[in-house]
């Protein structure tokens, strides 16, 4: 067994460096166990780490303060990456939305800003999301149903109308049509005025979390990695306030990773990430600061906080040891998190408040920067008004009433949490370095490594479910004994769709068509080269270029990706 292996077992399971536990096992506990034996035979975490019977300062007498924790806003920010933490600031409160149309969603981001909402969350539709126009035939159906539909400046236009861009961040959770999108708010922004270093956000941009478990991409890895670093190589230069990536391995943990692969590879994706900047001649203190991560929370509270922990030591040493850094801003692991999708259930979903509540504790106890809390209704449709107002309500009773945001980090210190961070951390390095010995990040998704983990820990976790060993309150035990009557939900007006195709194309219609021509011609020429698109992207969409149109030219320059089945 390897040490890392090794290292998620309980450590003091075969040997104890503490006489006052051995004591305690051989009377206090024997005695009780004589009484009644344990729940389980074995107490462990989601990564597989063996939980003990009891921790004491023998299990953290390795660790060392200064080079283990630091102080909060201190290398390796173990406690935190702001000195202060939510002493000074609290969290961004964002709430994920996006549905029907641009008009329709704009109210509802100008309703949760007064209802308290400190940052936009924009959702686009799968159409959007996967280069379609809303009037292509393979956007029939889909328009506006689980996102905004945009696929024009005016679009882009109506979705901000009366938002002010220059004090609200806006955080876009969209990835293989991330550069169109940026250039749509860029070129919006422009329109109003407002100058591009004023601009602040999150473009999620993560392409390669979406070959390992998610699954919209367009286009080959190679030039989909290059639509990543153009967006590093321009908002160095335009965007100072933008960050241009957000790092996720809330998918991947949604899809069925363990909290440590979830760690694992997110962490795997952001070093090839910054490889690639490197590689275009960018020194990883140019860019590195405005990268951020995204993870999700679940409800193993004390291990999702060793998580995040866990997090902010590893990328510190990684930025610094591996490339470099010599720029503390650099090191630190900025991150947003989104309480557990796939952990709501339809059945009895006022459970799913008590659920998001939980895990919105777990990424405060942690550290986040940002956060969403699902809405309990979210398992049977989009969330209604009422419901995303309820689960921000969470996050402000969370902020004002609870006072864990007194003190930075207040599990630091505690015999367990600091084992368990130490555990999960090694748990990740160890797939880490499995990771780098299929050459690096890139080369383990083509081999299918990252997939693979994900799909058995899946497999795992639904058979635990499906024989009643890991216990889904409302679902496989303590099941309602009437069901509960279905509550409103929010309903999508099948005339948005005819609403919006019949924008798109207007704005077609009436665009300056050799002004179109011209930006379009330049896309084209501009994707064969080795040049940065950004500039050609916010051209085009200025000129009416639509989000279909530019992937197409993408499309035809480089390429669609084919993921490739093996059985």
């Amino acid at each position: 067994m390897s040490d890392a292996a090794d290292a998620r077992r309980a450590p003091h399971r075969d040997g104890d460096r503490d006489p006052g536990r051995v004591r305690w096992r051989a009377t206090t506990r024997a005695a009780a166990l004589r009484g009644s034996g344990e729940r389980r035979e074995r107490f462990e975490t989601t990564s597989g780490i063996e939980i003990g019977d009891l921790y004491t300062p023998a299990d953290t007498a390795e660790l060392d303060e200064e080079r283990d924790l630091g102080r909060p806003g201190e290398f390796p920010f173990t406690r935190g990456v702001q000195a202060t933490m939510y002493r000074s600031r609290l969290w961004t409160m964002r709430q994920y939305a996006g549905f029907a149309t641009a008009a329709e969603t704009n109210r509802r981001f100008r309703y949760l800003l007064d209802q308290g909402q400190t940052g936009l969350s924009v959702a686009f539709d799968l159409p959007t999301q996967m280069g379609y126009d809303s009037d292509a035939a393979q956007a029939q159906g889909e328009v506006g149903r689980v996102g905004v539909p945009i696929s024009s400046i005016d679009d882009m236009e109506t979705l901000l109308a009366d938002l002010p861009l220059e004090r609200v961040s806006t955080s876009m959770t969209i990835n293989a049509t991330a550069a169109i999108l940026l250039a749509l708010y860029v070129a919006v922004a422009d329109r109003r005025g407002i100058a591009r270093a004023d601009l602040s956000g999150t473009t999620q941009n993560d392409i390669l979390k979406e070959y390992i478990a998610r699954g919209t991409w367009i286009f080959p890895p190679r030039p989909s990695m290059r639509l990543v670093t153009d967006i590093f190589e321009f908002s160095a230069a335009e965007l100072p306030r933008w960050n241009t990536i957000s790092i996720s391995g809330y998918h991947m943990r949604e899809a069925g990773a363990t909290a440590a692969q979830e760690l694992a590879f997110t962490l795997a994706d952001g070093i090839a990430y910054v490889e690639a900047a490197v590689a275009r001649g960018l020194h990883v203190d140019e860019f590195a600061g405005r990268l951020s991560f995204f993870f999700g929370a679940w409800s193993e509270l004390f291990e999702e906080v060793a998580k995040f922990r866990a997090a902010r030591r590893m990328w510190a040493r990684i930025i610094r040891d591996r490339f470099g850094s010599s720029n503390m801003r650099s090191m630190t692991c900025r991150f947003h998190v989104q309480t557990a999708g796939s952990s709501l259930t339809a059945q009895s979903i006022d459970n799913n408040v008590v659920r998001t509540t939980v895990q919105a504790l777990a990424a405060v106890l942690g550290g986040a920067q940002s956060l969403h809390t699902n809405a309990r209704d979210e398992a049977l449709a989009l969330p209604t008004a009422e419901s995303a107002r309820l689960a921000l309500r969470t996050q402000q009773i969370l902020a004002h009433e609870s006072r864990v945001t007194d003190t930075p980090d207040p599990l630091g210190g505690s015999w367990f949490v600091e084992t368990l961070t130490n555990q999960v951390e090694a748990a990740a390095n160890e797939l880490l370095a499995e990771i780098d010995a299929l050459g690096g990040p890139l080369a383990a998704i083509e081999a299918g490594f990252q997939q693979r983990q994900i799909q058995e820990s899946a497999y795992r976790a639904q058979r635990a479910i499906e024989d009643g060993s890991a216990v889904v309150v409302g679902l496989n035990r303590y099941l309602d004994d009437e069901p509960a009557s279905r509550p409103p939900l929010q309903r999508i007006d099948a005339m948005s769709e005819a609403g919006q195709v019949a924008g798109v194309r207007r704005i077609r219609a009436e665009r300056d068509p050799e002004r179109w021509r011209r930006a379009m011609e330049d896309l084209d020429a501009a994707a064969r080269r080795e040049t940065n698109l950004m500039p050609f992207l916010i051209a085009a969409v200025a000129a009416g270029a639509t989000l279909g149109e530019i992937s197409d030219v993408l499309r035809h320059a480089w390429g669609e990706h084919r993921e490739l089945l093996t059985i």
